[in-house]
């Protein structure tokens, strides 16, 4: 198979911090010339190439079961105590047939996408901001009444260079007009503040590593101001960042984007909380 440029993402459910860690330090281990992969934070937005599922927790099980249709999801389920529609492997787990099974598994989902690209349709990323509990059993007429579409403005981006904003105009510019945002960009907290009172903003996007920027404080200052309560901030985090989800939670942040950001994530994450057309 081609390898990705950019790591795959893979979304771990269900499993101790200990199994967590454990299989996290396998998937960096990647052997000889194949695919690498980056787990993604409980918090992260961006759209998982594929789940990793532990077979003994019934609502992990459940969550992947509940996946939406359309979405072309790939998942390998550990340990799966009895029969299921996903591919499986027994424990203990070793870390070239976990490598292997990976790399058949996304080979399998590229070749699947393309077939959906030739017929014209496209993926559709999870909008729920809670997790499905249950598959969707209504009409879509109905959970399109529920849905509350995001505030229409711009896209703020909150950094000390340009390089990031310049990086999403680029990825935003090639797309059809009806697939575009405006684009804001400023170093100065108190002009982000500014800007999110006085102007429509869409979504505002914090670079963690920008020095002189705190992050948290922003967002809160942001989200407390009338109107703010539905305009979502999201964090741009490094590996060298401290995430803490408790206080990230407190100041109203919706949810992070593990730095580099590959074009695909970015695009998910704006059809995700922007309501772009797919």
């Amino acid at each position: 198979m081609t390898v990705s440029c950019s790591p795959f993402t893979v979304r771990l459910l269900g499993f101790s911090p200990d199994e967590f860690a454990r299989l996290e330090a396998m998937l960096v281990r990647v052997p000889g010339a194949g695919p690498s992969y980056f787990c993604l934070h409980e918090d992260s937005l961006q759209e998982p190439d594929v789940y990793i599922v532990n077979g003994d927790s019934p609502a992990a099980v459940a969550r992947l079961d509940c996946l939406p249709p359309g979405a072309l999801h790939s998942a390998l389920v550990i340990g799966a105590p009895g029969p299921t529609l996903w591919p499986t492997m027994a424990r203990p787990v070793e870390r070239l047939v976990l490598h292997d099974l990976l790399a058949d598994l996304l080979d399998q989902r590229v070749q699947a996408q393309a077939a959906c690209v030739a017929r014209g349709e496209r993926l559709r990323p999870e909008r729920r901001r809670r997790l499905r509990i249950a598959p969707d059993c209504e009409t879509p007429a109905f959970y399109s009444r529920l849905r509350h579409g995001p505030p229409d403005g711009a896209v703020l981006i909150v950094d000390k260079e340009c390089t990031f904003h310049n990086h999403v105009a680029r990825i935003l510019g090639d797309r059809p007009p009806a697939h575009r945002r405006p684009l804001a960009w400023t170093d100065s907290l108190r002009a982000a503040v500014r800007l999110c009172d006085e102007t429509s903003v869409s979504l505002v996007m914090i670079n963690t590593a920008a020095p002189g920027i705190e992050p948290y404080e922003l967002c809160s200052s942001i989200k407390s101001q009338e109107g703010a309560g539905r305009t979502p901030v999201l964090f741009l985090v490094e590996q060298s960042f401290r995430y803490d989800p408790v206080r990230a939670r407190r100041a109203g942040v919706r949810g992070l984007l593990d730095k580099p950001v590959a074009g695909r994530h970015l695009l998910m994450t704006f059809q995700k909380l922007l309501d772009l057309p797919v």
